[in-house]
């Protein structure tokens, strides 16, 4: 439980879980397009690999490198991108971690996603709703793969540490921001919850609207 491989560790959400899950005690293997983006990872002395999800015989190359038995954490993401991640990269991915005999798969994505999409304001829906569209079926194609996967759908991301004011919810409407590093705390809150096994969460912390 105390090792994890963390997808698209090179930037923004996922070069925050690599800082906050090295600071509680894991080994932590970071993968990215171009994992020296993130210059915490050579600081920390991390093992990088690099990789391009949307290519599907070096992901399946990368998966096969890596331990079983290993919790993956997902922040893939990609907008506006030639060639977007959030659906095939993340296709290739539970493809190639179920051929491997990987189980646990937490996969971060968005509100908005899946049945929440309703609640995406029109403005929403055409500035990025083309990224939640593939995030979607990414969900999807979880959803219906054979690993043990618990999907997190975070508000409005925002730089920043913990707060300790984000919270859980499921099967509501909900709408704001939070935190990447609150998103990492939140995780880790998940993957020691066997019972968030196949079930669907979002979040957003009240305290950065008030």
């Amino acid at each position: 439980m105390n090792n994890l491989v963390i997808w698209g560790a090179g930037s923004g959400l996922g070069a925050a879980m690599v800082d906050y899950f090295h600071e509680q005690g894991f080994t932590i293997t970071a993968i990215g397009r171009d994992p020296t983006n993130n210059a915490r990872i050579n600081e920390l002395n991390i093992n990088a690999i690099k990789c391009d999800a949307t290519d599907k015989q070096q992901l399946q190359q990368t998966v096969a490198k890596l331990p079983q038995g290993v919790v993956h954490i997902s922040t893939m993401g990609s907008f506006n991108a030639e060639v977007p991640v959030d659906y095939i990269g993340h296709r290739h991915l539970i493809d190639a971690l179920a051929l491997h005999s990987a189980s646990r798969l937490i996969l971060i994505t968005s509100l908005g996603c899946g049945d929440s999409w309703q609640y995406l304001s029109d403005a929403a829906k055409r500035g990025f709703g083309g990224a939640v569209r593939e995030k979607s079926l990414a969900e999807a194609w979880l959803q219906s793969s054979t690993l043990d996967f618990t999907i997190l759908r975070p508000g409005g991301l925002k730089d920043g540490a913990l707060t300790h004011q984000g919270e859980l919810s499921q099967h509501q409407e909900i709408h704001g921001q939070i935190t990447r590093g609150e998103v990492a705390r939140l995780t880790h809150q998940l993957l020691l919850n066997t019972e968030s096994i196949g079930e669907i969460y979002q979040c957003v912390d009240a305290s950065l609207s008030r």
